[in-house]
C-alpha cells in the first residue's frame, strides 16, 4: 500500500537570511525511511537539497535528523509507522549548521576523541560463552556510533556552549572503566569542572534518543559517583 505523505523539510543555505521549509508530497510504501523519502525528494523535485548519510543500516550514525521534534537515525525510521500525514524534518540541534539537515560535526569529534577512550572493552554480552583456547576473555568494539543524536536532545548543551556533552562524558566513562587502551586518570579530571559531568541536569533524554544503548546519562552518573568517592577517601586521608 502506498500512501502520500507530505515532508516539511527545514531548509537553510549560507548568505540566507533566514531558515525556512519547503513542503515535498513523496508516495510511501510500507519500506520507505525517511532517509530514503529524503533522497527521492533530492533525486526528483529538489537536487539542492542538503543530507548526509552512508550506511543505510544505522551503524555509520551520519544520518542522524529530527523526525517530528525527535532525535533519530533516518534511515531506520519507517515514515508510514510515524502514523501522520506530514512529517517535519530538520537538522540536529546544538550544532553549527552548515545547509538544510547537514550540520558541522567536528566540535563534537574533538570533544569525544580528547576523552582518550579505549577502542576496545570487556563484552558484556553472552557471559556463559567460553573463550577459544588462548583467548582470555572475549571483546568487542566500542558501541558508540558518534551520531550526535545525544548532544542534539541535551537540553544543557543548549545553553552551554562549553558544556562536553553527553556522548564526550560517556567516552570518558568508558576509559575510567576500562583503562587498557585508554587513560582513566585523565578523564576524570577532564570532565571534573563546572562545563563537565557536574553541569548535566540528569533529564536522560541522551540516553532516551541514543540508537545504540549506550546509556550516556548512566555514564555521567558514574563518573560523579567515582569523583565523589575519590574526594571522601581524600578527606578523610585513606590511600588505596
Amino acid at each position: 500500500m502506498t500512501k502520500e505523505i507530505t515532508f516539511k523539510v527545514f531548509r537553510y543555505k549560507q548568505g540566507d537570511p533566514a531558515p525556512h521549509y519547503d513542503r515535498f508530497t513523496v508516495p510511501c510504501d510500507e519500506n520507505t525511511t525517511v532517509l530514503i523519502a529524503m533522497q527521492d525528494i533530492r533525486r526528483d523535485q529538489d537536487p539542492t537539497l542538503m543530507l548526509r548519510h552512508s550506511c543505510h543500516h544505522a551503524s555509520c550514525g551520519t544520518c542522524g535528523m529530527r523526525i517530528n521534534g525527535k532525535e533519530e537515525l533516518s534511515c531506520v525510521v519507517k515514515v508510514l509507522d510515524l502514523g501522520t500525514p506530514t512529517v517535519t524534518v530538520e537538522p540536529l540541534e546544538n550544532l553549527p549548521l552548515i545547509s538544510d539537515l547537514v550540520v558541522d560535526m567536528t566540535g563534537f569529534y574533538q570533544r569525544y576523541t580528547a576523552a582518550r577512550m579505549p577502542y576496545i572493552r570487556q563484552s558484556e554480552f553472552n557471559p556463559g560463552a567460553e573463550p577459544p583456547e588462548g583467548i582470555d576473555r572475549y571483546t568487542r568494539y566500542e558501541n558508540c556510533i558518534e551520531c550526535g543524536l545525544c548532544l542534539s536532545a541535551c537540553p544543557v548543551a543548549g545553553s552551554d556552549a562549553e558544556y562536553l556533552g553527553p556522548a564526550a562524558m560517556a567516552a570518558a566513562w568508558r576509559a575510567v572503566e576500562e583503562p587498557r587502551n585508554g587513560d582513566g586518570k585523565h578523564a576524570l579530571n577532564w570532565v571534573d569542572n563546572e562545563h563537565g559531568c557536574w553541569r548535566c541536569h540528569i533529564a536522560f533524554e541522551c540516553s532516551e534518543v541514543c540508537p545504540s544503548n549506550v546509556d550516556p546519562a548512566a555514564g555521567i552518573m558514574n563518573l560523579r559517583r567515582k569523583l565523589t568517592g575519590s574526594s571522601l577517601l581524600r578527606l578523610f586521608g585513606i590511600k588505596r
